[in-house]
């Protein structure tokens, strides 16, 4: 049996030994231009903004928390929500699709106007497709159709009127984890 303590300091080698190794991105640039341009493609259709962001590891102030790995990962999802300012979009319909490389985890943040009007099961199926590319090294295909699921409901409920254009609050691009 693995204790919550034994578990904390191999997670913090593992986070350690990740950020030492990984001076290179998480996926080649060009896999991360057409991503960015899927995301741009995909605003065109609605109000919403989507924000990919992949990170390695975790940085060493999220790693001294003693909290489980889940909650670690969870934590700092939000954390990124705020820090790219993902809830600050006009109709707050932002979403982030946040991957965290080291635990192999992801979470899907919704602003208010849209998690109110979505499941958590619909967001949790769509985790699980996410992780199942992820695992079968699919990794930029797997984003491509959470782009495209994540805007189809953002069309569903935030759909542009004819001519009516979506400002592009934030970056297309996906960031990168320091």
């Amino acid at each position: 049996m693995v204790t919550h303590g034994m578990e904390r300091y191999k997670r913090m080698v593992v986070h350690a030994w990740l950020e030492a190794v990984s001076k290179q991105y998480p996926m080649p640039h060009a896999a991360l231009v057409r991503l960015g341009q899927h995301v741009s493609q995909c605003e065109q259709t609605h109000s919403g903004e989507i924000r990919i962001y992949i990170e390695t590891a975790l940085p060493w102030a999220t790693l001294k928390q003693n909290l489980p790995t889940r909650d670690l990962s969870r934590q700092r999802a939000i954390d990124i929500f705020s820090s790219q300012r993902v809830w600050d979009t006009a109709q707050n319909n932002g979403v982030l699709i946040y991957l965290l490389l080291a635990e192999r985890s992801i979470e899907i943040i919704a602003d208010r106007g849209l998690s109110e009007r979505v499941k958590p099961v619909v967001w949790q199926k769509m985790v699980t497709r996410l992780s199942d590319a992820c695992r079968e090294g699919a990794i930029e295909a797997g984003l491509v159709r959470t782009v495209s699921e994540v805007s189809a409901l953002l069309g569903q409920y935030f759909s542009l009127a004819q001519g009516e254009l979506n400002p592009n609050e934030l970056p297309d691009f996906p960031a990168l984890g320091d």
